[in-house]
């Protein structure tokens, strides 16, 4: 069985991540920021004798990563599996955010993931074998209007996990990129409110269809059972988008060019938007009256 160390568990896709792990035999190192603040992983794991270890690390403090690190390869001896999962999300035009904003999400999203792939590797490669995962989106390789920061730190990590893959294969290391689509997770619980004076239509209308996606919602389990099948299945495979919009995402980008991308999202009337979205992808998007801007 593998020692698997997972990252951002308090809730969501990491916390089922790890019970998933945890209940295929697997022993699972799961951290997370605060652990005295997000009871429900200890909750669980007692109730169902589950072999879990929780412990507190934080991905944007060096410190914190080594001191985790150096805990889970004293209890388990080795980390087989990572798992970087902890990630953050804020939607906002780009004119409108302030640049310290756009920095504190590329921290957690993607130097997080790249400190504590630094800090497993070399033991990885050390015992030639080992599986990097890398939970990005499919707005890492889909960039949609007002959702920048996000998905600017998720195309990133993209392209830093697969370099990742081609430098590390020949010791034995996987890596996979896991490209879940619109999850029932509580990161659409911490959207802000979007501003009134804003010039900028999209941000809203990114909501809504959130909101029309959620209308059906889809277990986070299903990316957790997915990330355990990979592991266990020592596929070389890069991507794997998850979810039943992944795929019919990825290939409504594809079927237009760069341009007609773009003229959809500008599209002044929310409406009109929101009707191409019903004809192409069967999403009916509900939008409020259009504000007048200030």
């Amino acid at each position: 069985m593998a020692v698997a160390l997972v990252t951002g568990t308090s809730t969501g896709i990491g916390l089922a991540t790890a019970v998933a792990f945890a209940r295929a035999g697997h022993d699972v190192y799961a951290t997370m920021r605060h652990p005295d603040r997000a009871p429900e992983l200890a909750s669980t794991a007692a109730k169902d004798t589950l072999p879990i270890k929780i412990l507190p690390m934080d991905v944007d403090d060096d410190a914190s990563v080594v001191k985790a690190t150096a805990q889970v390869l004293a209890g388990g001896g080795r980390i087989d599996v990572l798992v970087n999962n902890a990630g953050i999300d804020l939607k906002g035009p780009i004119e409108e955010l302030p640049l310290a904003e756009f920095r504190r999400v590329m921290e957690t999203n993607y130097f997080g993931a790249l400190r504590c792939i630094q800090a497993v590797v070399p033991g990885m490669r050390a015992r030639r074998s080992g599986h990097v995962i890398n939970v990005t989106s499919i707005a890492g390789r889909v960039s949609v209007a007002s959702q920048a920061p996000y998905a600017a730190s998720k195309w990133a990590l993209e392209a830093a996990s697969e370099a990742l893959a081609q430098e590390v294969k020949s010791f034995g290391i996987h890596v996979s990129i896991v490209e879940p689509g619109v999850i029932a997770t509580p990161i659409f619980d911490k959207r802000r409110e979007v501003p009134a004076n804003t010039r900028y239509p999209q941000e809203r209308r990114l909501n809504a269809f959130f909101n029309a996606s959620l209308k059906q919602p889809i277990s986070p389990l299903l990316v957790a059972d997915k990330i355990v099948e990979i592991v266990e299945s020592k596929t070389w495979k890069l991507r794997h988008p998850v979810g039943p919009d992944a795929e019919p995402l990825l290939a409504f980008r594809a079927s237009m060019t760069d341009e007609q991308w773009v003229d959809l999202h500008s599209i002044e009337s929310d409406q009109e938007w929101a009707a191409v979205l019903k004809r192409d992808i069967g999403l009916d998007v509900v939008l409020p009256s259009e504000p007048e801007l200030a």
